[in-house]
């Protein structure tokens, strides 16, 4: 059974917690649309018209680089909005999103959504608490790739999609996501990837299949992530 879309917006990151009346309008504004797997939803480079939020299924975040190689950035799930920010500034998408299986989603247009946003300020203060998380993953991303060695940076970027289906590091994630799609994500060759992937492995923490990666001890992982040498070592 669809759910409704009131519901699909109390469980977003962006509007949990509104007020009633104010949820119902941002909620009179969302219209539903299907996409096929393999569907393209917007491309780097169009306008920036609408924010999205998934109903069901799975969304691919990526960009390209002028050399015309694409660069995967994110995942999105039910419950997931994205789009935020060129809802805000109109200016063009800075990444791709494609449906990598059948999915529903929300969308509002971004005209009608400024012109709430004047009529509900703690509607616009919910968005600015979603865009400040946004920037702090951004600057978390820089320093992980300047900081970090490479199966720290690994290990965070898996924990962090992880944590993107919840919080409970006792539990196995399932990540839909191929070696190469996060060898280009963090600028490593893919051949690194599997090394250390087969290694973790070979110890338990993660199990591979075609298109995706699970972890078994998040634990363990989260070991690697925080730079202990002696985690990485066993």
């Amino acid at each position: 059974m669809a759910l409704a879309i009131q519901t699909i917006l109390e469980r977003s990151r962006l509007f949990r917690g509104l007020p009633a009346a104010a949820l119902q309008k941002v909620t009179a504004l969302a219209t539903r649309r299907a996409f096929t797997q393999g569907s393209l939803i917007f491309s780097q480079g169009d306008p920036g018209d609408a924010l999205y939020g998934v109903v069901s299924g799975r969304v691919r975040i990526s960009a390209s680089g002028q050399d015309g190689r694409e660069m995967f950035l994110n995942i999105m799930e039910p419950g997931d909005t994205f789009g935020e920010i060129a809802l805000l500034d109109g200016a063009p998408r800075t990444a791709t999103a494609s449906a990598t299986a059948q999915s529903e989603l929300i969308l509002i247009k971004r005209e009608p959504f400024l012109s709430l946003l004047q009529q509900e300020p703690k509607v616009t203060f919910h968005l600015l608490q979603l865009l400040c998380q946004r920037i702090r993953w951004t600057s978390g991303l820089a320093e992980d790739s300047a900081l970090l060695a490479s199966p720290a940076r690994l290990a965070r970027r898996l924990l962090s999609l992880a944590r993107l289906q919840g919080p409970d590091p006792q539990r196995s994630a399932r990540l839909a996501l191929s070696q190469e799609e996060i060898a280009r994500f963090l600028g490593l060759s893919r051949q690194m990837v599997n090394q250390y992937l087969q290694q973790w492995k070979a110890q338990g923490w993660v199990a591979l299949g075609r298109g995706q990666i699970t972890l078994v001890d998040q634990r363990a992982l989260q070991s690697i992530a925080s730079g202990s040498d002696a985690a990485a070592d066993r």
